[in-house]
């Protein structure tokens, strides 16, 4: 146990939640409580006093954690709400499509808290556009007629998160390998006078240009190096960026991404570029073992309308600028098979049951009188099985 009364529950005990999140609150002084389904990863974290971030590459160092406990929240989601009812902050780091399933547990908890308790800090540590207020509506839907009266025992700021890491080495334990690099953006209004501790968070007025910055180049980059590396037959997303083809091609789609960020939010183009030769030197770190698979897997999400592809390319389409780098990187993520990865098989089953214009529509969400359809479509028709 740490000494303080500060408590954090965080909802995804893998290795975000243990080597970013989790780690950044117990540096903040926090007792930090992980929540999770997974049965074995929480009996290894309840059966260890610390464990170890090992930061690979310049600069790294190894930080130890302690003071952490673990829930199985499928088999005591009783205590989960408990422990939400006396913490002071709530965090996740599930996935976008997995909030709608913890939502409850937050709930639980508030219709558990003193009223009269400062209200609980809420945010979502996911690769998605305003999470938080994703989660929150998630939570508003499963209180239904109550929510008027927990509405005030929650404040909620939507974050950007960002930090590499990749899958780990066999025989680590609950040890976690990460990259030194690391953001957190959040909101600072909804906090008032009373933000949370988080050292090395940094707090914002306006989130949005920092989460499309990430989104757009970090999220952006990382999966079209990861399709092209597949489509190149390339393992490893270092491997991926040391060939000069799809070195190129990720540059490409870059530019773009910068040139939108640019023109939508007033981001200078000398510091874009510097922000891209940081992302790129991220990605070749030879360190960190991460690999195409990895890093190419739920390719349906990351081609859905507002993501790091399509959303990006629709809104350059819709002011005139180069889409062609988006448009193969889009290319190679249609063809991305990974027999292990249910999406992909997914993908593939949709790309042989709908024409191209169907899958334009019902699969990437894209409206057939967008400037970018018609040339997207291409894209899908060039994807789709002999």
């Amino acid at each position: 146990m740490t000494d303080t009364t500060r408590k954090a529950v965080h909802f995804g005990a893998g290795n975000i939640g243990r080597g970013f999140v989790g780690l950044l609150l117990h540096e903040g002084g926090y007792e930090v409580v992980f929540s999770d389904v997974a049965t074995a990863l929480v009996d290894a974290i309840n059966g260890a006093h610390e464990y170890t971030v090992h930061e690979v590459g310049e600069g790294g160092r190894d930080r130890v954690v302690t003071g952490f406990r673990a829930i199985d929240s499928a088999a005591d989601p009783d205590r989960v709400a408990a422990e939400v009812a006396t913490a002071d902050v709530v965090t996740t780091a599930v996935g976008p499509t997995v909030l709608r399933f913890i939502a409850p547990h937050i709930v639980a908890g508030l219709a558990l808290r003193d009223p009269d308790a400062p209200p609980l800090q809420v945010m979502a540590c996911e690769n998605a556009i305003g999470a938080t207020d994703t989660l929150k509506a998630h939570m508003q839907q499963s209180a239904g007629a109550g929510w008027d009266a927990l509405a005030a025992r929650a404040v909620f700021a939507n974050t950007a998160v960002d930090r590499i890491v990749p899958g780990q080495p066999e025989g680590g334990g609950i040890d976690v390998t990460v990259e030194p690099f690391f953001e957190w953006a959040i909101e600072r209004l909804p906090f008032g006078e009373h933000p949370p501790r988080i050292p090395g968070a940094h707090f914002v007025d306006d989130l949005g240009p920092y989460i499309e910055r990430k989104l757009f180049t970090v999220n952006t980059g990382h999966a079209t190096a990861a399709y092209l590396g597949a489509r190149a037959g390339l393992e490893k997303i270092s491997d991926a960026l040391a060939d000069e083809s799809v070195a190129a091609g990720v540059a490409a789609a870059l530019e773009e991404t910068s040139a939108l960020l640019a023109a939508k939010h007033g981001f200078s183009a000398e510091d874009l570029a510097e922000y891209r030769t940081t992302i790129l030197g991220r990605f070749r770190n030879p360190a960190l073992p991460d690999t195409v698979r990895r890093v190419g897997r739920q390719p349906l999400r990351k081609l859905s309308r507002h993501e790091r592809f399509v959303g990006p390319a629709a809104e350059a389409a819709e002011r005139g600028l180069a889409v062609d780098g988006l448009l193969a990187a889009i290319g190679a993520a249609l063809v991305f098979d990974d027999a292990e990865d249910q999406q992909s098989v997914e993908l593939k089953r949709y790309l042989q049951a709908l024409d191209a214009t169907a899958f334009t529509e019902q699969i990437m969400g894209l409206e057939s009188e967008h400037p970018l359809f018609p040339r997207l479509t291409r894209v899908v028709e060039a994807a789709k099985p002999a």
